[in-house]
């Protein structure tokens, strides 16, 4: 069991990327009793340490990202984190980024709980891509992302996207050592995401809403969840854009231009 977020420690990869988390293990001691001659018992609870796992985890998870941030930036490589709920579109908008922002080499790393299916769309694409499979994980971690850079190789200068499993919490845990996390939503989601996943919105470089074409046919007030998400999170950009249609699309390409260019300069967080 998962330390940080309850998900299974079983879960078996496609290209042998197992999901492994640490534990620790608790010790039971029962409570003992003594008189103290004056007319009753005392019962003496176990002196106990809490020790929060959580941070343990993610504390290790922590130095293998930075192991990560160090072999991409040695190979000049542009990683960004994908995340969003099941749904959102973010297969189909790396299809289609893949198609169209044809700048640099671009790679992707896959992640879901089972099948192939997304790899084999981004495959279709000519692109390179390695599919992990993390069976009852809900989360794609620092080790997982590792073992699938070394398998993927991708070649110096590669904008990299990881597409993390379809999840809206406990992907904002784990760093993968990637540039920044881009959260991709749509109208058809709720205008109040945002206040409903405030870990991910907060740890968000760029929110990108999507499937606008559908605003006029659903509830969705852009204005209002564009406030929510700053709400949150004053420094992430809010872009609306429609995959189907191609709005927004050209902003999103010239955010990833801005993220290559600081990338090259020193490396510094997302902006």
């Amino acid at each position: 069991m998962c330390a940080t977020c309850g998900c299974g420690d079983d879960a078996a990869a496609v290209i042998t990327l197992p999901h492994e988390h640490e534990y620790e293990h608790e010790h039971e001691h029962e409570p003992h009793r003594h008189s103290h001659g004056h007319g009753g018992d005392h019962v003496h609870l176990p002196v106990t340490e809490t020790i929060t796992l959580e941070q343990k985890v993610l504390a290790k998870n922590d130095l293998l990202a930075q192991r990560n941030r160090d072999w991409l930036a040695a190979r000049d490589i542009l990683a960004l984190n994908m995340t969003s709920s099941p749904g959102a579109g973010k297969t189909t908008l790396l299809e289609r980024t893949i198609r169209e922002f044809t700048e640099q080499p671009i790679a992707v790393i896959e992640g879901d709980q089972a099948t192939l299916l997304d790899a084999e769309r981004i495959g279709a694409t000519g692109c390179r891509v390695v599919q992990i499979n993390t069976g009852a994980g809900c989360h794609l971690d620092a080790d997982m992302t590792f073992r699938a850079l070394e398998s993927l190789d991708p070649e110096p200068g590669t904008l990299l996207f990881v597409e993390n499993v379809g999840n809206l919490v406990c992907p904002a845990l784990f760093d993968l050592g990637e540039r920044g996390k881009v959260v991709v939503i749509s109208v058809t989601e709720g205008t109040d995401k945002p206040l409903k996943y405030p870990h991910m919105f907060a740890a968000a470089s760029l929110v990108l809403v999507n499937k606008i074409d559908l605003l006029p046919y659903v509830d969705f007030d852009l204005d209002k969840c564009r406030e929510y998400a700053t709400v949150i999170n004053p420094h992430a950009q809010v872009l609306p854009l429609s995959v189907t249609s191609g709005d927004g699309m050209a902003q999103w390409f010239d955010w990833l231009r801005l993220q290559r260019s600081a990338t090259i300069d020193d490396h510094s967080p997302a902006t």
